[in-house]
């Protein structure tokens, strides 16, 4: 592809000025012509604070942008859809940020839309870029593991503040503004608490590593006094027979961060601590292989959503995240309130998930 390739973000917020932006200034293929946020000044400030050309005010400003090809949608989680949509219909390029959308059928629209179009639509989920990741998920890929019997993940994060509104800290670095208040805490902009927020990850991560999908879903969940989910459990048969886990929460001690993954096979078990950069392989006949540690800077590589974005461009194939994964994890978010409101299992029908790439480096 000649040139570079013109891109926008719309939703110029915290994570965005934490995240995207910078990649997308850092990719030696891209060029960010555009930046959308709803005050003009602060649009105009975020624009000429990072260098970007234009500051807008509307996604359709930004969306008619000439020549533009690429966009982010790091919007509150309410306006990715009508965002997304807007972008896939003029056949733009694009990573939304997750939760993917507040419903299922949403995000099923969107999936339709951008396959429909023949553009790159990606899921902005940090986890699947690791070193790890991408070696647990060649590994269980190859058969190392054998057949996946059961998986269990633990995963917290002080954010429990952020899901009750008193409190706009943002956990990761030093930002350049922090999250608008009520992004996390209203239900009407945020969807739902904890599994919006943080089980979002998990649920596209466990068909990311594995393949397979959730067929039902048992969830509780637990407000502690709060408008919005706190503490999330759920148990899930998935679609290749094994069993799946997860238990999460964002109240949690300050600087406690938890995020601990087990895949056990019929040849052996691996581990993954994620937020301490560790994985270990234990096969059934004592074999012990520890991985190198990751550095602080590979624990979680939230630039790299906004780079596969442009590197997927360039190249299709090299689509880590595809959106089909967020779709996923809407369904199987969908399924778990469902279920946490009846007290049964939640069935669930989707879709297929399209195949990550993970030999694009």
């Amino acid at each position: 592809m000649a040139g570079k390739i013109k891109c926008g973000v719309i939703g110029a917020g915290w994570w965005a000025t934490y995240a995207h932006i910078p990649a997308l200034l850092a990719h030696p293929q891209a060029e960010l012509v555009a930046i959308q946020k709803r005050d003009r000044a602060e649009a105009r400030k975020v624009a000429d604070d990072f260098g970007v050309p234009m500051a807008c005010t509307t996604a359709q400003e930004l969306l008619a942008t000439s020549e533009l090809q690429a966009v982010v949608v790091s919007s509150s989680p309410n306006l990715h859809y009508q965002h997304a949509y807007a972008a896939l219909e003029r056949g733009m390029h694009t990573l939304i940020e997750k939760p993917m959308t507040l419903t299922a059928a949403e995000a099923g629209q969107l999936v339709e839309m951008a396959q429909r179009n023949g553009v790159q639509f990606l899921v902005s989920c940090p986890w699947h870029y690791t070193a790890h990741g991408q070696e647990a998920r060649r590994l269980i890929r190859a058969g190392q593991l054998g057949e996946v019997r059961m998986m269990s993940a633990l995963m917290t994060n002080p954010v429990a503040e952020l899901l009750r509104g008193s409190n706009v800290q943002p956990t990761h670095g030093e930002p350049y503004m922090r999250p608008r208040e009520g992004t996390y805490s209203d239900p009407k902009v945020a969807g739902g608490g904890q599994i919006y927020c943080q089980v979002s990850h998990l649920a596209a991560y466990f068909p990311f590593l594995t393949g397979a999908l959730p067929m039902n879903v048992f969830a509780r969940f637990h407000n502690d006094g709060s408008g919005l989910d706190i503490y999330d459990v759920m148990n899930m048969k998935m679609s290749d027979g094994s069993l799946a886990s997860i238990a999460s929460t964002g109240a949690t001690p300050e600087n406690r961060k938890d995020f601990e993954v087990r895949i056990f096979g019929t040849k052996g078990m691996l581990f993954l601590d994620l937020w301490h950069g560790l994985m270990e392989f234990v096969s059934m006949t004592g074999e012990h292989r520890a991985y190198p540690s990751l550095a602080a800077k590979e624990i979680y590589p939230h630039l790299a959503p906004a780079m596969n974005l442009i590197d997927s461009v360039v190249d299709p194939s090299c689509n880590r995240s595809p959106a089909t994964l967020g779709l996923a994890a809407m369904e199987t978010i969908e399924a778990a309130y469902r279920s946490a409101a009846c007290g049964r299992d939640a069935q669930i029908t989707r879709i297929a998930v399209e195949e990550p790439c993970v030999e694009c480096s």
